[in-house]
């Protein structure tokens, strides 16, 4: 089943394609589930979380689900905002990363959450994904 930011708008914001928000303006629970696919059409997964910079007020990553049964063994990544594109011909988000490039990125269970602030590990994160790392 795929879900999208259409499938997912309880307030019709995307109902009229003319007028409202979108696709430079979108709704954060709309995005929230959407499904992620790479250049070559392969699913990646799906957007569990985004994280916010409370200092800028800018998304600084969504956290990525991709692999496991039925939400079981799922490992979690989190995706600087700058690696995702959205595709709105499929209503859903593009990351530029193949598939088996994927299983090596640096993950985490959703017991075990990385320190996001941590300048470091943002630092990896964004040379990972080939983004800028620079303090949203």
């Amino acid at each position: 089943m795929t879900s999208s930011y259409v499938t997912r708008d309880t307030y019709g914001m995307y109902a009229n394609n003319s007028t409202g928000p979108g696709p430079a303006l979108m709704g954060a629970n709309t995005l929230l589930g959407n499904d992620v696919h790479n250049k070559d059409g392969e699913s990646l997964g799906d957007i569990k979380e985004f994280m916010v910079d409370m200092a800028s007020g800018k998304v600084a990553y969504a956290v990525l689900s991709f692999g496991g049964v039925l939400g079981l063994g799922d490992k979690l990544f989190a995706v600087p905002w700058a690696a995702l594109a959205l595709d709105t011909t499929n209503k859903r988000f593009t990351l530029n990363v193949p598939k088996d490039t994927l299983k090596d990125a640096p993950g985490f269970n959703k017991d075990h959450w990385p320190s996001m602030s941590d300048e470091t590990w943002a630092g990896g994160l964004h040379k990972f994904y080939g983004t800028p790392y620079r303090n949203v």
